[in-house]
């Protein structure tokens, strides 16, 4: 049974915390909870779950996390190998959860996507200034990976990223999804969310995407990464 599976999903083994079942029933709920949402817009069309949803956080809401961010920011790390490290240039805020900033950018977006917050990732704020960028990836882990090994008991492989963005940027900043043929323009409030498997809950090329350079001003957004499983802080 196990080998029928690795053939089937193309893996090089079966694992429990990346489950192709699972990941595709994840996405199947979170995809239909959307679809019925008047204010989200499909944009993924057949390659990818991808939609957008404007106003998720009120201007208020996003200038108080600004501030969050710019309190206590540290260079942005990366998972993958493939990209340089000059790929990724942006700076980094790890929330407190604790906040009420916090506890309000999350409810928000739980209840829009309709997963569990125990699936959330700690919630991220990423700052982009003039020149900085993130180049070309997936959100996906790979089971090849030699980070794998300590992602796998965290919660798993990623499902869904959702991404909102906190300011409108002078010149640059977009966000590209190539293989969709998708650009996104910073708009305060706007959320990007899309899942990061396909249909059959595979890992989803097609998500494939980049922070474009900021050419004039700074870029603010705020992540929020989910996991197949429970969400664990500290790695073993």
């Amino acid at each position: 049974m196990l080998e029928g599976l690795r053939r089937r999903f193309g893996l090089a083994q079966f694992d429990e915390k990346a489950d192709p079942a699972k990941l595709a029933r994840i996405g199947d709920e979170v995809r239909a909870r959307l679809a019925t949402n008047p204010r989200a817009e499909d944009r993924g069309g057949a390659k990818a779950d991808l939609f957008l949803v404007p106003d998720m956080l009120s201007p208020d809401q996003c200038k108080r996390l600004i501030k969050a961010i710019d309190s206590r920011i540290t260079r942005s790390t990366l998972f993958s190998d493939r990209v340089a490290p000059a790929g990724r240039t942006s700076s980094t805020h790890y929330f407190r959860k604790d906040l009420p900033e916090t506890r309000a950018a999350t409810a928000a977006i739980d209840a829009t996507l309709g997963i569990e917050r125990r699936h959330g990732e700690t919630l991220q704020g990423q700052r982009y200034l003039v020149g900085q960028e993130y180049r070309h990836h997936c959100d996906f882990f790979r089971q090849d990976r030699p980070y794998w090994p300590g992602e796998r008991p965290r919660g798993g492989q990623r499902t869904w990223t959702a991404m909102i963005y906190l300011n409108e940027v002078e010149e640059g900043g977009q966000t590209e999804f190539p293989t969709l043929g998708l650009v996104v323009t910073p708009r305060p409030g706007l959320m990007v969310a899309w899942n990061n498997m396909d249909r059959k809950g595979r890992p989803n090329r097609a998500t494939r995407h980049a922070a474009l350079p900021v050419l004039a001003g700074s870029k603010y957004v705020v992540t929020q990464w989910y996991r197949q499983e429970d969400w664990q802080v500290s790695r073993g």
